[in-house]
């Protein structure tokens, strides 16, 4: 399915900004009962690219009728979409281009392979195959994963269960129930409000995302895909501020500094953007809940660590403390694992341990953080704020609306920290000024 929030209305970005969304891109926003016509779900096609996945959800249309070993429907604390790419047989004489990373890293065969894991009781090691060669310098670079936060990981991961039992009473209890299509447009439509971006995102509904939400550029447009299985009540807002609040508001922004190019950043001899970006997108999607706990992020650490050091079914056996469900386990586990070919060998892919490690710089630094000026300077680290200040171009900068009120939204940083069992005393020590 495809919005465009009122692509008829003003509020354009002025020079650097978004292109306003034409007819052309989808229908105006819907009104109940007739949401917009149905559309092909969101892929990694040739001229996408892929900026950020939120959170967790499921695929309705895995073997098995997407459910677990128990009968039941998975739970939305699936991973994040794996992406397919399009089918072969493009046409002419075009030149030959590489596909997306997550393309890449999705195993062709991880669905015979799960079916083999699972006749095997879980006693076999997926040899996993690639449609291209994983990239060595992809590999290189996420091949080694991070103990740091490993004891806080675990603690958060045990708070959760103390107080709920398992993850999926956890879901049920905190997330409410799972919206409408017309009570999705809704809550969209009133976000783009907040935000003053009407008509700038065109935004996708799908059952066919193993994420809550998909953030890419196709065709020179923003594009948000958000799945359908995994917009519950009182989680939805969140994945918004998380999305549009952060990695789209910086990112317009971002498109007025002078480093918004490669040459920029090095000649002002920037960090690299994460993992202030998704430590501090994560924050936000668990900003304003009762019970923000960073079970996600603490649960993505500690698999990948464990990765590093185990096969793949010691690895899905050691996470089954923490998470029953053997289906969910066998996402975690692929999502560790992507890009080994033999999995009885340890090894991990490290890439999605940068949103607890982000999320816990940022809390430990968020007293001396300036956070609306590290929203409107773009995709900067909260280490390079204060020297850019006087480099930046602020003048109509975006601030989140829910950055507008920072006395509240300063509490709501403590009351993450709290929430989550984690001890200030310790931070400073893991991280050191």
């Amino acid at each position: 399915m495809v919005l465009d929030p009122g692509a008829a209305a003003g509020g354009g970005l002025g020079a650097g900004a978004a292109p306003r969304l034409p007819h052309r891109h989808g229908p105006p926003l819907c009104s109940c009962p007739c949401p917009p016509a149905p559309g092909p779900p969101p892929r990694c096609p040739r001229g996408t690219r892929r900026l950020s996945e939120t959170g967790t959800g499921m695929r309705r249309s895995e073997s098995a009728g997407g459910r677990g070993v128990g009968g039941g429907m998975r739970s939305a604390a699936s991973l994040p979409h794996i992406a397919r790419g399009r089918g072969s047989g493009g046409g002419g004489g075009e030149e030959r281009r590489s596909p997306c990373l997550l393309v890449a890293l999705r195993p062709r065969n991880v669905e015979a392979e799960r079916e083999r894991f699972f006749r095997a009781s879980f006693a076999y090691d997926p040899q996993f195959e690639y449609a291209e060669p994983v990239p060595a310098a992809v590999l290189d670079k996420y091949g080694a994963a991070s103990d740091r936060f490993v004891g806080q990981a675990i603690r958060i991961i045990r708070a959760v269960l103390e107080k709920y039992g398992t993850y999926e009473s956890f879901e049920v209890a905190t997330g409410g129930r799972l919206l409408s299509k017309c009570q999705i447009w809704s809550v969209i439509r009133k976000y783009m409000q907040k935000e003053g971006c009407v008509g700038e995102v065109v935004v996708q509904l799908t059952d066919d995302l193993l994420s809550q939400a998909v953030m890419m550029v196709e065709d020179s447009r923003p594009t948000l895909a958000i799945n359908l299985a995994g917009a519950r009540q009182h989680w939805l807002e969140g994945m918004l501020r998380h999305e549009i609040g952060t990695h789209y508001i910086r990112g317009v922004n971002n498109t007025r500094q002078p480093w918004h190019s490669s040459e920029g950043r090095k000649q002002y001899s920037l960090k690299p953007a994460n993992p202030t970006e998704e430590g501090l997108a994560s924050l936000h999607s668990v900003l304003f809940r009762k019970q923000p706990f960073l079970w996600r992020a603490a649960l993505l650490y500690y698999t990948i660590e464990r990765a590093s050091r185990l096969s793949f079914s010691a690895l899905f056996q050691d996470l089954e403390q923490y998470v029953q469900d053997a289906g969910v386990r066998w996402e975690y586990c692929v999502r560790a694992k992507r890009g080994q070919t033999d999995t009885s060998q340890p090894g991990c892919f490290s890439k999605d341990q940068v949103y607890l490690d982000g999320i816990l710089r940022i809390l430990r630094h968020r007293q001396t953080i300036d956070f609306p000026l590290l929203a409107a300077l773009g995709k900067v680290s909260y280490e390079d704020v204060n020297r850019l200040k006087k480099f930046g171009v602020l003048e109509k900068a975006r601030i989140p609306h829910f950055m507008q009120d920072l006395e509240r939204y300063m509490k709501q940083l403590d009351h993450i920290v709290t929430t989550n069992g984690l001890d200030e005393e310790e931070l400073e020590q893991l991280l050191p000024d």
